[in-house]
């Protein structure tokens, strides 16, 4: 009886946090295939800033549907999580360009949906971290601005970056990896790229966020686990030191790739304190 009222008070706990949900949004369509997200509004508030949320599993898998930021919904933030072609269906940059393509939708639906356009962050997880940090600081950059969506007179900037352990240099990155990550990257790399980052420097170094950066940036906050076997800490540490703009790194003493200690109640309201300065000053 006790489990059956936890598992109860838990889902209700979601169903309340999820209260203002539209699924399966259609933002673009690219050769017959629908790109969908999921919007969720706080529930309650006028005019939400918007964060959009990129989900992880090394370019090749993963769902729009894992929302491990839910908890910003209390903060007063609208969430779009974004569903874009993996790299199982595209190799890059078809997935910047596809994310570029859900924040020109989002902006040019912003009345519809009742969203500040004005303010939108961006935040990722993993890959979806790598991916958030690269369209973050490419805002207007022409080869990876691309051409999908009917929304292509929106701009697709956006005002501040979060990337939960993400990757920012592939062209570093499996110089940086343990064994373990290398069984992983190698892998995933060469599905996203085509081949290995050595074998297409130009464009392991287009796909880099470190290659872009410049003083016009947004500011960044990064979330990285000094324990993490998988991406390599001393990527987001590669970053932060590279970083021209405002840039804040909190590497989590003992934790590894993603767990429940980068979303919890505290880390939630650091990112959302971030989020709100960052919008504020932009």
């Amino acid at each position: 009886m006790k489990l059956l009222l936890l598992f109860t008070g838990c889902l209700i706990s979601l169903v309340s946090v999820f209260a203002d949900t539209q699924t399966d949004v259609e933002y673009a369509r690219v050769d017959g295939l629908p790109l969908l997200l999921d919007l969720h509004r706080p529930s309650g508030m006028k005019h939400p800033p918007l964060i959009v949320y990129v989900h992880g599993g090394a370019w090749r898998a993963g769902s729009k549907s894992d929302v491990p930021i839910a908890g910003l919904l209390e903060h007063g933030f609208a969430i779009a999580s974004v569903d874009y072609r993996l790299s199982t269906q595209a190799r890059f940059p078809a997935q910047i360009h596809d994310i570029k393509a859900a924040i020109r939708f989002l902006r040019g639906k912003a009345s519809l949906f009742d969203l500040n356009a004005e303010s939108i962050a961006i935040i990722g997880s993993s890959a979806g971290g790598h991916l958030a940090a690269l369209v973050g600081v490419t805002n207007s950059h022409k080869a990876l601005e691309g051409r999908v969506g009917d929304h292509l007179d929106q701009s697709s900037d956006i005002s501040a970056i979060v990337s939960f352990y993400g990757a920012a240099n592939l062209q570093s990155i499996l110089g940086q990896s343990t064994e373990f990550g290398l069984t992983v990257r190698i892998p995933a790399l060469k599905l996203l790229l085509g081949d290995g980052p050595e074998k297409v420097p130009v464009l392991a170094k287009l796909a880099s966020p470190v290659a872009h950066l410049d003083k016009a940036d947004p500011p960044l906050l990064l979330l990285h686990g000094d324990a993490d076997p998988q991406m390599p800490h001393a990527q987001s540490e590669e970053l932060a030191k590279a970083y021209q703009a405002s840039v804040k790194l909190i590497m989590l003493a003992g934790s590894k790739h993603g767990g429940p200690e980068f979303y919890d109640e505290d880390r939630l309201k650091v990112v959302a304190a971030f989020l709100r300065q960052a919008l504020t000053s932009r």
